[in-house]
């Protein structure tokens, strides 16, 4: 077959890019980093694709931040260099234009060759071309010089420095780790423990942080505390990480190329290949073989851990951990026959008001035979747990302290006239609103009768009108018991049938962080699940914790009448502070456009619109200047 002619057609024109000088000092960037054969190379490229397919004009570095692959650091140096060239040029330079002879430079491909002996500088090969010449050695530091920080290979800060290096090298990194999971990450590559101390000392691997932090290496934000690499901890760790590479790894993986994945069997993997499938694939399972046994001496100290079971000759139970669920590393498993499902009561539901009455609660649990923990619970009334069994270690006074998840199950209970003074005061609403927040997937509402309803300050119809909306509306289950004995048996029916259901199960941690990111649809079936560990979760639902401007922004819109969770959860979606809301309303040209602004914002599950009337009420709380009329 005669092969077809080759068809010439005129080419669509390639679009210049609106920011050329701000492309160009990356370019410089991309090629000194280069140069130098730093990692950073591959950033700057990242950032300059980046740039390339966004079509406005910037105005200065800042503005830059919200494209992908741009960071505080990125941003901060294209500042500096604007600086610069405004101070060189004029407050009037222009920005967004260049001469046609100063285009940005190609990305330039370094080839290291060796140099034969005897050749000197400019010396030709015997083609007649320049030979290659070797990178000049660097020169070591004086005496006078201060020695720069480089921790200890396998030390704690080693390992927290790489760990966070190769998150932030990871596509989709969130740019930072909590400390539950740069703990676990990070253990594999310590020869301590970041969680116990070694005999005579109360220092562990963990105690190198603060170390890191004051040398303005590691950024320490956020609470709960997230940990992120500054500008000089990043170049560290990539010295750090490419001189591992360069030495191999400790499991005696051959050195890779800077920047190119490889496959288990050493060849070079395609790049425009699925990566994420790769990482979801294989990433954790190269953990497990290279840090199981580091992970479980981080987390139980040297030996067992604190929640090992052991038999009366004191070896231990098996401790095979099953494949992790999609690609989740849990922090640790509760395999079949290891834990105990308990149903804890909140301290409240005990003490105060009438005790009498409340006691007996606990005096019909009591007699049914449940096992049940009375704690502080900082959102609902009743849940359950899966708490691990532990034996008394000899020599030890105390025994180990027990880990627990907590089950996606979550009561509030309510008596019909508790239920009247909580929608009276606000807090029917708002304790509805902290349980669909807390992590747990099956709030239960139960409600308890008590008495004739007459006397109420609400009538018996708008009750029962609320009962259903957090039925219907909020997607609660909700059950109506008679009184207190009622209450009882259904907590303890509800104990016993968790109990049958858990009993052959695989239980996998997973943080509070990690919560929306796993696969926890729960199905009977299934031979695992992933829970929340309860100190997370408990620690999470605190009332009053520290909030960030978008929970505070949450809040505030909440007490305007009329906006619900699902609407201010809608109007956040589009304006994520009340600053970026205030800026979209400077930019309306008139009154009638600012009062319409959000009526087109779609909520809840039947997408409706918030409305022009509920539009027009935020307008004026954040828009009058003085009282409200």
């Amino acid at each position: 077959m005669s092969a077809e002619p080759v068809r010439f057609g005129r080419k669509r024109p390639v679009p210049k890019s609106p920011n050329p000088l701000f492309l160009k000092w990356l370019t410089e960037l991309r090629d000194v980093a280069a140069e130098k054969g730093t990692k950073m190379q591959f950033v700057y490229q990242k950032a300059i694709s980046s740039l390339k397919k966004y079509p406005l004009p910037l105005k200065n570095g800042r503005e830059a931040k919200i494209l992908q692959n741009f960071g505080d650091g990125i941003c901060k140096v294209l500042d500096d260099k604007l600086a610069q060239y405004y101070a060189e040029n004029g407050p009037d330079a222009p920005i967004h234009s260049l001469d046609e002879g100063d285009p940005p430079a190609p990305p330039r491909k370094q080839r290291r060759s060796k140099t034969p002996p005897g050749a000197s500088r400019g010396s030709l090969s015997p083609e007649g071309q320049p030979a290659l010449e070797p990178a000049p050695c660097k020169r070591r530091a004086g005496s006078q010089k201060t020695r720069e920080y480089v921790p200890q290979k396998r030390s704690g800060g080693y390992a927290v420095l790489v760990t966070l290096y190769r998150d932030h090298q990871r596509t989709g990194s969130r740019g930072f780790m909590t400390k539950a999971e740069l703990q676990r990450e990070a253990q594999p590559l310590c020869d301590k423990s970041f969680t116990v101390s070694d005999p005579g000392s109360k220092h562990t691997a963990w105690s190198s942080v603060s170390t890191l932090i004051q040398k303005d290496l590691l950024l320490k934000t956020n609470s709960p505390a997230r940990y992120s690499l500054t500008e000089k901890g990043l170049e560290l760790a990539e010295k750090l990480e490419g001189r591992g590479t360069e030495q191999g790894q400790p499991g005696g993986a051959p050195a890779s190329l800077p920047g190119v994945p490889e496959s288990k069997e050493g060849e070079i993997l395609d790049l425009t290949g699925e990566e994420e499938e790769e990482e979801e694939d294989h990433l954790p399972e190269d953990r497990d073989k290279s840090g199981g046994g580091d992970r479980r001496r981080g987390e139980g100290g040297r030996g067992s851990g604190p929640g090992t079971v052991r038999d009366a000759a004191g070896s231990l139970a098996s401790s095979e951990r099953p494949p992790p669920a999609r690609g989740h590393v849990p922090g640790f498993v509760l395999t079949p026959g290891t834990f105990d499902i308990v149903l804890c009561v909140d301290f409240i539901e005990t003490t105060g008001g009438s005790s009498g009455r409340k006691q007996e609660l606990v005096t019909e649990l009591k007699r049914n035979g449940v096992d049940f923990d009375v704690r502080k619970l900082n959102v609902g009334d009743f849940l359950w747990t899966a708490r691990e069994r532990v034996r008394h270690i000899p020599g030890q006074l105390r025994a180990p302290q027990a880990r627990e998840l907590v089950l996606d199950y979550i009561v509030e209970r309510k008596r019909m006239d508790d239920l009247c003074g909580s929608i009276i005061d606000g807090r029917f609403r708002e304790q509805k609103f902290r349980m669909k927040r807390c992590g747990l997937k099956k709030p239960i509402y139960l409600v308890e009768d008590y008495g004739s309803t007459q006397h109420l300050s609400i009538p018996e119809s708008t009750l029962l009108q609320a009962v259903v909306n957090t039925q219907v509306v909020d997607g609660f289950f909700v059950k109506r018991t008679k009184d207190v004995r009622e209450s009882a048996a259904y907590l303890t029916v509800m104990t016993r049938y968790l109990q049958s259901m858990f009993l052959n199960k695989t239980l996998l941690s997973c943080t509070k962080e990690e919560e929306p990111l796993c696969d926890r649809a729960f199905s009977p079936a299934s031979s695992s699940c992933i829970l929340m560990s309860f100190g997370e979760f408990n620690e999470g639902a605190v009332k009053n914790k520290a909030q960030t401007v978008r929970e505070l922004f949450a809040r505030q819109l909440m007490q305007i009448s009329g906006i619900s969770g699902d609407k201010a959860a809608a109007i956040l979606g589009k304006y994520s502070t009340l600053s970026s809301l205030l800026q979209a309303y400077e930019l309306c040209p008139t009154e009638e456009a600012r009062e319409k602004l959000l009526s087109g914002i779609k909520y809840g599950k039947l997408q409706r619109n918030i409305g022009p009337a509920l539009s027009k009420t935020v307008c004026q709380l954040y828009c009058t200047v003085g009282a409200l009329r």
